[in-house]
């Protein structure tokens, strides 16, 4: 196996997860085989737990993983499948060490960071680099490896160790660091400052380990001069020295590399180019021209809880964009915190409560993320409320979904306290309830989560119509609370439709309102299996819809042309 490493220096937030998924699309585009592994320097066991305030957007895998964020721009850039053990955490490291220590595999010996920690790390790495993500038999040519954080994290330093020591065994041909540094421009001088990055090179190579490639983030092109004093005071070739500047979409990033000779550099270095052809990158070029040309857009309405973090809802930004460049339109979201929307907000913040609404209003159509807690609640019920008697396309993604019954149900029903149990325990009309599997004591892996079918009832549907008529749909989930199957009954009275459900048919996973013109409500995140050139369905539906194009398009597809 041969690795790619992708460290960062300086700070933070770099890209180096573009980077290191655009180094992937590259080596894929010459003909190799590409898998990728995240490691993530913190203690927790996976990202399940975190705030999406503090680290953006949890990501589902088909195996139910919950993972950095960076996963995703792997899967959509490679187009591959990953495991959960493809995102490697303090966490998972220390306590496999543990479990092994408590077992008595460590023979009475001391056990310590290095070898132990060390060796554990190592040993993951090189297992979990051999599982075949591309639907192919047989481990991948090249692991791209990104380590999180920032050289000279205490955190990261057995991560650090363990890199190094893997790089000596594997061998200098089956080993390339890339590393990721930020080259400033003071304002008053307009000069571009390399210092930080030769402190940050200094700080790896004092660790063991020497960069073979710099990637160097800047607003503007480097200047020559700047490559220079890089080589020299890098220790790293000039042609290796990579100019990774701000771009109209990050689509353009593999084609920066491209033009770089990147893929040239880092197939020397592996021994590979023997085995390697020219990078095909006419897609990706097609791809990222076509954004740069639109001119027509489409506003649509993201009413959501973490809008402070555009990081927290990446992934559906991201299924937008691919369902909006299929309709040859550029994505306009207008975030809208749902508190804003909400009565109270009217009296505290009545600024903020008019724009909410303005914006709401102005919008061509409504979607309404995942998320927890009862925070902002009342104002995604308004909104769906909203789309709902002005026939305003509307999409509700889990939580979403939830609050379209919720609403449904007060609104149509006169059900006025109708409620989920996670908003209100003890609601005299429990319409979402928690799932009898569910933990309630433990928080991390304890929701239904993974790739789950759901099998349409009915043909004779929106969803299923958009889904190219399929008898049933994989997608992934992660929820604790379901619709409450005892409330189905007077729901699809009153005109409600369920048209899809689980495999036992007491779990509904899709909802729908006839005669509307785009009304649906999934359980699961469609959005986690969206990619360029390949958009999620309902997102595709979503946008037809609110530009008027959905009838066109579906009886296009039945008609089979």
């Amino acid at each position: 196996m041969r690795y790619v490493l992708v460290t960062g220096g300086v700070v933070s937030g770099l890209g180096k997860g573009v980077t290191a998924s655009s180094i992937g699309v590259v080596l894929k585009a010459c003909g190799l085989r590409v898998t990728s592994i995240k490691i993530d320097p913190y203690l927790n066991m996976d990202a399940g737990t975190m705030s999406p305030f503090e680290h953006g957007e949890v990501f589902v895998l088909d195996d139910g993983g919950e993972v950095d964020l960076d996963l995703g721009n792997y899967e959509r850039f490679l187009d591959v499948t990953l495991t959960r053990d493809n995102n490697i955490t303090t966490g998972k490291i220390y306590q496999s060490v543990l479990e092994k220590e408590r077992r008595g595999d460590y023979l009475g010996k001391t056990v310590q960071v290095v070898p132990h920690i060390t060796d554990a790390i190592k040993s993951l790495i090189e297992s979990v680099s051999q599982i075949p993500v591309d639907g192919k038999q047989g481990p991948a040519d090249v692991c791209v490896i990104e380590l999180g954080g920032t050289v000279g994290d205490i955190e990261s330093m057995p991560f650090i160790e363990a890199l190094r020591q893997l790089s000596f065994s594997v061998g200098q041909d089956n080993f390339c660091l890339v590393h990721v540094s930020l080259i400033p421009v003071l304002g008053v001088v307009g000069e571009q400052k390399t210092k930080p990055t030769q402190h940050s090179v200094r700080e790896l190579r004092a660790l063991g380990l020497t960069p073979h490639l710099l990637a160097c983030r800047s607003a503007q092109p480097l200047l020559e001069n700047t490559k220079e004093k890089l080589s020299q005071f890098c220790h790293v070739p000039a042609g290796n020295i990579l100019n990774i500047h701000d771009v109209p979409n990050i689509w353009h990033v593999p084609l920066l590399l491209r033009n770089q000779n990147a893929h040239n550099a880092i197939l020397k270095q592996l021994n590979c180019l023997s085995i390697a052809t020219h990078p095909d990158l006419q897609e990706w070029t097609k791809r990222a021209e076509t954004f740069d040309n639109l001119t027509n857009t489409v506003r649509i309405a993201m009413v959501g809880k973490y809008v402070g973090l555009t990081d927290s809802y990446l992934s559906v930004v991201k299924a937008l964009l691919h369902a909006c460049i299929a309709c040859s339109l550029r994505p306009s979201i207008d975030w809208i915190a749902a508190s804003d929307l909400e009565d109270d907000s009217a009296k505290l913040t009545p600024e903020a409560h008019v724009s909410a609404w303005t914006t709401l209003r102005n919008a061509a159509c409504v979607l309404v993320p995942g998320g927890f807690g009862d925070r902002g609640v009342k104002g995604m019920i308004l909104a769906a409320k909203y789309a709902r008697e002005n026939k305003v396309p509307y999409l509700g993604i889990c939580l979403g979904m939830q609050i379209a019954v919720i609403e449904f149900a007060r609104s149509v029903l006169g059900l006025g306290r109708a409620n989920s149990t996670e908003f209100e325990a003890e609601t005299p009309n429990p319409v979402v309830i928690f799932m009898p599997e569910g933990s309630r004591t433990h928080m991390g892996s304890t929701m239904r989560l993974g790739s789950r079918r759901t099998l349409f009832q009915t043909p004779d549907c929106i969803t299923s119509k958009l889904y190219h008529n399929s008898e049933y749909v994989d997608e992934r989930h992660r929820h604790r609370y379901e619709v409450n199957p005892d409330v189905i009954k007077i729901l699809e009275e009153a005109g409600l439709k369920f048209v899809g459900k689980d495999e036992s048919g007491r779990r509904m996973e899709i909802l729908e309102l006839p005669n509307h013109p785009f009304f649906i409500g999934v359980q699961f995140h469609p959005e986690f299996k969206s990619r360029p050139g390949r958009p999620s369905a309902l997102f595709l539906g979503l946008i037809l819809a609110a530009t008027r194009q959905l009838e066109a398009y579906i009886n296009k597809c039945q008609n089979g042309s």
